[in-house]
């Protein structure tokens, strides 16, 4: 092994030296040991788990054993990875940021946790998420500053990733969990295209508008994951500066002056570096968006939390079982309206795509920095539209607020184009480092 002081930080450099041998795994899970106890005890990022890294050694030892060739070693051989509590994993508990005991949440383990089992990745713990991943909020602290939020609901998955607790993490999105937490945290979120990574065997907020994705301290390190995660996976090259829209409109005026001026910056900085950047007038419906969002959202959490909800609703956040009791209201035609709706939005914002030429738009990932106080995880309303329309998102740190907290956009592409919006976000997000 050489002498690494630390390990590599970007996620693909970290996975070629634990494949090749460069880096020992026995020596990085110390390593980690060290970090968590650094970190972990005032970030609480993870679920607590007394005998972690006795169980990550006996499993580091087991995978050793099973790859000895270095060079038949699969890509994420020992690469430790961070799983939100909503998926399963086999071994370990399902709470979902609840008070319900486990054993009623228990299910087979995720298809994504198996899929990353199988690429040679240890589980290294779950990660704490809000309520049901809705906004009941988690003990997670941002890592930047205690006093402000991680976001929500994907707290443990972003936080970790930030702190260094951790080089890949499993999350999910349903409004903003991915790309919010990830602005607030300062790490890279990819939400792809809807269904495009398996949410078998993780507790659903809402089906029709979850997405199961990954936190990484990099671009490429996202790519390599999907790899590993998404669907009928062909890699992509940047092969020439992307074509991106900035969806002018009612959308972006909810954004905010303070929001809406750090994306000009952006913009500046993207056209500086030889960027076509194209307003476009878009989402003009987007109040129309956000209800139908809202509405599909409700009726599915109450159909979810069909049987739980009678037998526990007294253990539920104050939101959360407000949103079930809205859910049960809800009318069924309203709500089948909705979920046809995501189509039409998303043909909508295609045509706008192929009519001006893009390849990408871009928009802020959040209102501004991580709120103070951890009773709120944040808005999500500027995640909201793309994560309806299911469309791939990427979210990228670009600088701080003035008070050192970071900031972040992101990139959306096209339908199950994950693919290139990842090969073009990664020179994109080094241009806005």
């Amino acid at each position: 092994m050489t002498n690494l002081t630390a390990p590599p930080a970007d996620l693909p450099a970290l996975a070629h030296a634990l494949r090749t041998g460069r880096l020992a795994l026995a020596a990085y899970l110390d390593y980690l040991e060290a970090r968590f106890a650094e970190r972990e005890p005032g970030l609480r990022a993870y679920m607590p788990e007394p005998e972690r890294f006795a169980r990550l050694r006996a499993e580091a030892v087991a995978l050793e054993a099973h790859y000895p060739d270095p060079g038949a070693r699969p890509p994420l051989y020992g690469v430790p990875v961070g799983v939100k509590d909503i998926f399963h994993v086999d071994g370990l508990p399902t709470t979902a940021g609840s008070r319900l005991p486990p054993e009623a949440l228990a299910g087979p383990q995720a298809e994504a946790v198996t899929a990353l089992r199988h690429a040679g990745a240890l589980v290294l713990g779950k990660t704490v998420s809000t309520e049901f991943a809705f906004f009941g909020p988690g003990p997670t602290r941002n890592p930047h500053n205690a006093a402000h939020t991680p976001g929500g609901s994907s707290s443990g998955s972003a936080a970790a990733v930030a702190a260094g607790l951790g080089p890949l993490t499993l999350g999910t999105q349903t409004i903003g969990s991915i790309i919010r937490p990830a602005a607030f945290c300062g790490v890279v979120g990819y939400k792809p295209s809807y269904a495009r990574i398996s949410a078998a065997g993780v507790i659903p907020l809402s089906p029709s508008l979850d997405h199961v994705g990954l936190f990484t301290p990099d671009v490429p390190g996202a790519a390599l994951a999907a790899g590993v995660l998404c669907a009928e996976w062909r890699p992509a090259v940047a092969d020439r500066q992307p074509v991106i829209g900035v969806p002018a409109g009612p959308y972006l005026d909810a954004a905010g002056e303070a929001a809406q001026a750090h994306l000009r910056q952006v913009m500046a900085q993207l056209l500086a570096a030889g960027c076509q950047v194209r307003p476009v007038p878009a989402l003009a419906d987007f109040e129309a968006v956000r209800e139908r969002h809202w509405l599909l959202l409700a009726a599915e959490a109450a159909q979810v939390h069909a049987a739980w909800f009678p037998a526990y609703g007294q253990l539920y956040h104050p939101r959360t079982a407000d949103l079930v009791a809205r859910g049960r209201a809800a009318d069924p035609e309203a709500v089948e309206a909705a979920c046809h709706g995501r189509a039409d939005l998303r043909a909508d914002l295609t045509r706008l795509m192929d009519d001006h030429g893009l390849d990408l738009w871009i928009a802020p990932s959040a209102l501004g920095p991580a709120p103070l106080g951890l009773e709120s995880t944040g808005d999500p309303v500027m995640n909201l539209p793309w994560t309806h329309a299911g469309l791939p998102a990427v979210g990228v740190p670009a600088g701080s607020s003035a008070d050192g907290l970071p900031l972040g956009v992101q990139f959306i592409g096209r339908w199950w184009a994950d693919e290139q919006l990842l090969a073009w976000a990664a020179p994109l997000a080094q241009q806005l480092a």
